[in-house]
């Protein structure tokens, strides 16, 4: 066989960024799930290629690549077969192994977010190794090894269904195997906004995948050395990025007009709906039908994440399944209507009828199927034996702690609280010894002593600095400040995150304490007054309280001399 260079640099490369993608995963799902969890997320996206890779080396590509039957590959440890007629030209076995690898991760790793927070993390490598050992590549031998699905001329040029809908139904089944986090659902039924702790981690995470995606997509044309690969790498990649734009442009419209703001963690989930929507007909249809895709998959993400979310109630912190799961399928079918036959049958929109939309019916159906038997068989295994959610305890505590000793993913930088509870949670609080012991009588104080008073200030965060000038121009000449979460009766203006209302009992204060003595009191509550007065709710508070003495440690004064500027 002679190999060429441009063809294995070109699947070499693609396999990098599609390896890269492990890292846009981490990122996306650590962002939108809490703090507590990060570095579980964080080991899961670790685990799932490194427990995959070798799994895959050892029977997963044999099963299928192989040329067995329409159904099943072979038993091939260490790919030491002969698989010549499935190698892409001038490709060598080793480079298209690879590439073959980190697609099999990568749907492995779809699952991770819609079970996070409350997985074992035992269960989650036994089933990601399900994964990765028998569940993909038996339906990948359907669809890529030249089994029954390939024969009939299904259509699924980088993985909307082999890849993302397989990780979105495996999600599915297991979302709803565990139950919802604590805390998501009231006693009415209704679910509750549990919100991500960091949206620049999540922002990275699609940024990162978008720009890996051109690999996934573009790469599957598997060469690069003719005029033919070459203009069909263009497409590829030109419709991948059309669909991802339209569908999240589509997305923070609807979202805009549905909830009266554009969600932002909903139109980072759409950038990525639009890419695994587009994955499967990227090559075989033209813009318009790109187009069409990602506004359709842009549309589909936001109605599903709120039909899983509010309907039938499974918790899916991340939106996997709508994001892989539906949005797979969907962009898979909508290939029967919008193919133009450049590299496979026509669509019903270019004069195929409906034939080769029925072969892509079935073979979503049969693709779902499968795969739900499977991994609903592996995850009642797993349930029985060694458990497949984690204790009420621990999961509360945060599985960072629980399942890995692990503080704080976030050490040295500081975290605010989730600002909620579950329904009958009991958060326990130190009592000091001493604490039903009288409080001790203040001092008396002489006639003609200095008074030494507090004022403590709540306000907006963008409050700040028009108040410390204020402070200034009237002569304080320090201040405590601090970052603090409160409410008041109101419990802040109703917003929504993921389409569902939040329930806002913390918002983010300004908390500012000042001592004072020489200056009146009045002159200094009449001018945080006037320096943070909107006239709207939210403005914020002011506490005034004695102080008995003031000591600064460098010196040793006390009390007036130790409020005053040297």
């Amino acid at each position: 066989m002679t190999y060429s260079p441009a063809n294995t640099i070109w699947v070499l490369l693609g396999a990098a960024l599609v390896f890269f993608m492990q890292a846009g995963f981490a990122m996306c799902e650590a962002g939108f799930t809490r703090a507590k969890n990060t570095g579980n997320i964080l080991m899961k996206n670790l685990m799932d290629f490194c427990i995959g890779t070798p799994l895959y080396w050892l029977f997963g590509f044999g099963i299928m690549f192989g040329a067995g039957t329409a159904a099943f590959g072979w038993i091939d440890p260490f790919i030491l077969g002969d698989y010549s007629s499935i190698l892409p030209a001038g490709v060598p076995l080793w480079a298209y192994a690879i590439f073959q690898t980190v697609f099999c991760a990568t749907s492995a790793t779809i699952v991770s977010g819609a079970m996070a927070e409350r997985t074992k993390f035992s269960a989650y490598c036994i089933y990601s190794a399900a994964i990765s050992l028998f569940i993909y590549p038996v339906s990948g031998h359907w669809i890529w090894g030249g089994g029954w699905l390939a024969e009939m001329g299904f259509h699924d040029f980088a993985g909307s269904t082999a890849v993302h809908m397989v990780g979105g139904v495996c999600a599915l089944i297991g979302a709803k195997m565990l139950g919802p986090r604590i805390g998501k659902y009231g006693k009415d039924g209704k679910p509750k906004a549990i919100l991500g702790h960091n949206l620049s981690i999540a922002a990275l995470g699609v940024f990162i995948l978008w720009f890996c995606w051109f690999g996934f997509n573009g790469a599957s044309t598997v060469g690069m050395d003719t005029d033919e690969l070459i203009v069909s790498a263009g497409l590829v990649c030109f419709n991948t990025n059309l669909a991802a734009a339209l569908a999240t442009l589509v997305t923070m419209l609807f979202t805009w007009l549905r909830y009266g703001k554009p969600d932002v963690s909903m139109t980072f989930n759409a950038a990525l709906a639009g890419l695994v929507g587009i994955t499967a007909g990227c090559d075989a249809v033209n813009p318009f039908g790109a187009a069409v895709i990602g506004i359709c998959c842009g549309f589909a993400v936001v109605l599903s994440v709120e039909f899983f979310d509010k309907v039938v109630k499974i918790d899916d912190p991340v939106g996997a399944i709508s994001v892989h799961g539906v949005c797979g399928a969907l962009g898979t079918i909508l290939t029967g209507f919008f193919a133009t036959g450049i590299s496979t049958m026509k669509g019903v929109f270019y004069g195929g009828g409906f034939k080769f939309l029925g072969i892509q019916l079935l073979g979503v159906g049969s693709t779902i199927a499968w795969t739900a038997v499977v991994i609903t068989l592996v995850f009642a295994l797993i349930k029985k034996t060694i458990g497949l959610r984690a204790d009420a305890a621990d999961e509360a505590m945060g599985l960072d702690r629980s399942e890995h000793g692990l503080v704080t993913a976030y050490s040295g930088f500081s975290i605010l609280p989730d600002g909620s509870l579950a329904e009958g949670e009991i958060v326990p609080v130190p009592v000091a010894a001493d604490a039903e012991e009288a409080p001790r009588k203040a001092k008396e104080k002489a006639p003609d002593a200095p008074v030494y008073t507090r004022v403590q200030i709540i306000c907006r965060p963008a409050s700040l600095e028009s108040l410390k000038a204020a402070m200034n121009k009237i002569g304080i000449t320090g201040m405590t400040v601090t970052n603090v979460m409160g409410y008041g009766m109101q419990k802040g203006k109703p917003e929504y995150y993921r389409g569902t209302p939040v329930e806002v009992t913390l918002l983010p204060k300004v908390q500012v304490d000042i001592v004072v003595s020489k200056v009146p009191v009045r002159q200094v509550i009449d001018t945080a007054r006037s320096a943070l007065h909107t006239g709207h709710i939210g403005d914020g508070k002011i506490f005034v309280q004695d102080v008995e003495n003031v000591v600064r440690v460098r010196t040793g004064e006390e009390g007036y001399d130790a409020l005053q500027a040297e």
